[in-house]
């Protein structure tokens, strides 16, 4: 799956491949197991990649500084079993939150709770959450930054995140 987001040309084993060398490996049948048995709940977080090229060997040959590329890896993954259920690569400057709803839309269940860090509280993720809301609630378990304000200050706290804001 990164070998493809990267875009490189790695020999990595195929599906028939791994069936082949790994008896029981029944990659569907756990994916319809996991989808059927009712809302997923979704752990979000993003892992660096440093990008290694041409300079690389250059810094090593002649001692020459160059620009390190890096891209992020999000990923969404379901705490119970460890699959992963979504993943989109970006570049190190596009913002965390962002990446919330097409993680989402990967998703084709009901989602039961969204789990991350800090750096997702923010309104892009609550935005991707929301649609999601309509069939049944979903559950968003960020903590606030230390300087998070409540989106509506005079008015009854009717957000998730206000409702956290406010029993810190």
């Amino acid at each position: 799956m990164i070998i493809s987001l990267l875009g490189l040309k790695v020999g990595v084993p195929d599906h028939t491949t791994c069936a082949r060398r790994s008896p029981g490996l029944v990659l569907a049948a756990a994916l319809a197991r996991a989808q059927a048995s009712g809302p997923v709940h979704v752990l979000i977080d993003a892992t660096g990649l440093k990008v290694y090229g041409a300079g690389e060997w250059l810094v090593e040959k002649h001692g020459a500084r160059s620009r390190r590329e890096w891209r992020k890896l999000h990923l969404a993954i379901a705490p119970g079993s460890g699959e992963v259920l979504a993943c989109e690569l970006t570049r190190n400057d596009e913002g965390d939150a962002f990446q919330v709803a097409p993680l989402l839309t990967q998703i084709s269940g009901p989602l039961g709770a969204v789990i991350a860090d800090g750096v997702y509280d923010g309104k892009p993720t609550h935005q991707a959450v929301a649609p999601r809301q309509s069939a049944s609630p979903v559950t968003v378990v960020i903590p606030p930054r230390s300087t998070a304000m409540p989106s509506d200050a005079t008015g009854a706290m009717s957000s998730q995140r206000d409702q956290h804001l406010q029993l810190i």
